[in-house]
């Protein structure tokens, strides 16, 4: 060996590191400014959005008052109402009486830690320009992103595997012209209106977050989550459905998942390469300390999955399709409508005429009236009594009567009411209208048609 070749391979081996350690490659600037911004805006964002942690604590969420979801955003309320008047010129509102994710309060927290996470990331930039790479501290922020993901993925997945989400049609949407229905309505009903269909996404959506849960099987639960979250977002843009800032999130969740991978994911989705080993950061050196990680994140999987599956069939029984039904329900078809002893013909310009009964719920029924309109109403049912309340304008309004009614049945489909109505004695016979009659409740499968079944 030439004295060349000796000093060459001496240079060699002392360029390569020790066995069991790699060498860590510098991150380009812009990857390292691209991740700070990340680290602070997605971190903000989970932290401060208020059902992303509340998923963590699975059955412990029943427990809980009703709104304590809501206290990070009700801390944070007078720095954001400053925001809207400061910035927008305006006074946004927490309405906590809202199922809105699309509030003008929630768009200015979001601007706000938009803001945040630019000045932080401009200072840190600053403070620390010197440092070449975080990969410990990416793993970390990766496997936070990666079971908030999960969680969510679980949250609105669960919905729809137990179909309480999108319920079936109600029974006045069954009287209601399609014209008057609203875009998101329509999206409901649609889904709502197919229980296999809806399972089949809440099973695909559910499947994602239990993929996230195993380090192992984390790259097919982002790619899946991606899938399944880009169709969401896409129905919330099209369909007006306000949960556009939580779904578009939830999609740029996955894709910052994915993005250690991209490179491989190109190679072998696109360009039919080799991948070669995984570079993705881990914040665990042993093996050990590795499997041990693997376990908590399973074991915490299991917790947010059966809490979750719990509240899914608590809601299915208390506001879903397994709710029981009161002993009226359906649509009653008014037959004869008496008035001070003289029957009302059914004229649409009658408007103290009925034309329909609709009995869903044990509280509250649904009048329509002849010209169509379809009217909520009160109801209180005791023995053979029915009380008709109008529903209170204001919090501290004092409910109206409107009619008081004995109740008489002589078979199950036909009823027949006496009483009050606006102040005058009625007599008004109903007929129980078959559900099966309508089409869209006719959940018929055909392998063979001749023709579309369009109606």
């Amino acid at each position: 060996m030439s004295t060349v070749d000796a000093a060459t391979r001496s240079d060699r081996q002392a360029a390569e590191p020790p066995a069991g350690q790699t060498v860590q490659a510098r991150w380009n600037p812009l990857t390292r400014i691209v991740f700070r911004f990340c680290f602070v805006y997605f971190g903000l964002f989970c932290l401060l959005f208020a059902q992303i942690v509340f998923a963590f604590l699975g059955y412990v969420v029943t427990l809980l008052p009703d709104d304590a979801m809501l206290w990070q955003m009700r801390t944070i309320t007078p720095v954001v109402e400053w925001l809207g008047r400061t910035v927008f010129d305006t006074e946004v509102v927490l309405r906590t009486d809202s199922g809105s994710g699309d509030q003008a309060f929630i768009w200015t927290l979001v601007f706000g830690i938009l803001v945040v996470s630019v000045l932080a990331t401009l200072v840190w930039t600053v403070l620390d320009r010197r440092r070449t790479e975080y990969r410990v501290l990416a793993g970390w922020f990766l496997i936070f992103l990666r079971l908030c993901l999960a969680g969510q993925m679980l949250f609105y997945g669960v919905a729809k595997l137990i179909p309480s989400q999108m319920p079936e049609p109600a029974l006045q949407a069954l009287l209601q012209p399609f014209g008057e229905f609203s875009l998101t309505s329509v999206l409901w009903l649609q889904v709502g209106s197919s229980p296999a269909y809806e399972i089949l996404l809440g099973a695909a959506e559910v499947l994602g977050g239990v993929l996230l849960f195993l380090p192992r099987t984390a790259l097919l639960g982002a790619l899946l989550s991606l899938v399944a979250m880009a169709q969401v977002w896409v129905l919330n843009m099209t369909f007006d459905v306000p949960v556009k800032i939580l779904s578009f999130h939830l999609l740029l969740l996955a894709v910052v998942l994915l993005a250690p991978e991209a490179r491989r994911l190109l190679d072998a989705l696109v360009l039919d390469r080799p991948t070669g080993p995984s570079t993705y950061p881990q914040p665990f050196r042993t093996p050990r300390s590795r499997r041990i990680a693997a376990t908590a994140q399973a074991a915490l999987g299991v917790w947010m999955t059966a809490g979750l599956l719990y509240m899914g069939v608590d809601s299915w029984y208390e506001f879903g399709g397994g709710k029981a039904k009161p002993e009226l329900y359906g649509i009653w078809e008014v037959t004869e409508f008496t008035v001070d002893g003289t029957p009302a013909p059914p004229l649409t310009t009658d408007e103290n005429r009925w034309q329909r009964l609709v009995v869903e719920h044990e509280e509250m029924v649904t009048l329509q009236r002849m010209d169509g309109t379809l009217v909520p109403t009160l109801a209180t049912t005791a023995e053979n009594a029915l009380t008709l309340t109008a529903p209170p304008t204001a919090p501290d309004a004092s409910p109206t009567t409107l009619g008081t009614f004995t109740l008489d049945r002589p078979t199950p489909d036909q009823l027949r009411l006496d009483g009050q109505w606006n102040g005058h004695p009625v007599t008004i016979a109903l007929t129980q209208r078959d559900l099966n009659e309508f089409p869209l409740r006719q959940r018929e499968f055909h392998w063979i048609q001749d023709y579309p079944n369009f109606r």
